[in-house]
């Protein structure tokens, strides 16, 4: 089966935008119409739930994108491997409350990638997916500083309440892993993974 190779980022972040145009691939941006669960189970392990969801985007996006490699993505923050993750506030009082548990200590940042290649015929093949961690150290915050940052209303559409690419920098003492997963997106990991998969 010829498989286009045509890129579809299901997403309809910007930072995933601009982080898939560094691999240098002419690229579209079909946001995914699918609803992530408002519950899910508090035991799951982090890396599988960003692929499942990840990988729900990107099938909602392949049975409507005509043909070509649909890339889904999911990040979420959490203090462990397994348990609940934080997701993104739902108000400027839950942002806060997010950035009080991340203070002074470190956390994870877990990002599922799913590829799912399509044949113009809107034939799916197998996808590939998987998970990057990158932990995140952030500095003691005082109440201050988070209520400043909350007031910017950059933590209202971020995992976790911030976004390492903004002001909320200045959080953050060091990480361990891939920046641009805390991003949004594993951009060398993926690029070995579509290297692998195109042959570009």
């Amino acid at each position: 089966m010829l498989i286009p190779s045509r890129l579809i980022l299901a997403s309809a972040s910007p930072r995933r935008r601009e982080l898939i145009s560094l691999l240098g691939l002419p690229y579209e941006v079909l946001p995914s119409r699918y609803e992530e669960p408002t519950s899910h189970d508090r035991e799951i392990r982090i890396a599988d739930f960003v692929q499942f969801l990840a990988l729900e985007k990107a099938r909602e996006v392949a049975t409507r994108c005509g043909g070509g490699w649909v890339i889904g993505a999911d990040t979420e923050v959490s203090l462990e491997e397994i348990g609940n993750p934080l997701g993104k506030p739902t108000d400027d009082a839950d942002a806060f409350r997010m950035l009080r548990t991340l203070s002074g200590r470190t956390h994870r940042v877990t990002t599922g990638v799913a590829i799912i290649p399509v044949s113009e015929a809107g034939v799916m093949s197998e996808p590939m997916t998987f998970a990057e961690v990158t932990e995140v150290t952030f500095r003691s915050l005082t109440d201050t500083m988070i209520r400043r940052y909350v007031e910017t209303g950059d933590p209202l559409d971020k995992a976790g309440a911030y976004g390492a690419q903004d002001s909320a920098a200045l959080f953050i003492e060091q990480y361990d892993g891939d920046f641009f997963n805390v991003v949004g997106l594993p951009v060398c990991a993926l690029a070995k993974r579509l290297e692998e998969s195109i042959k570009w």
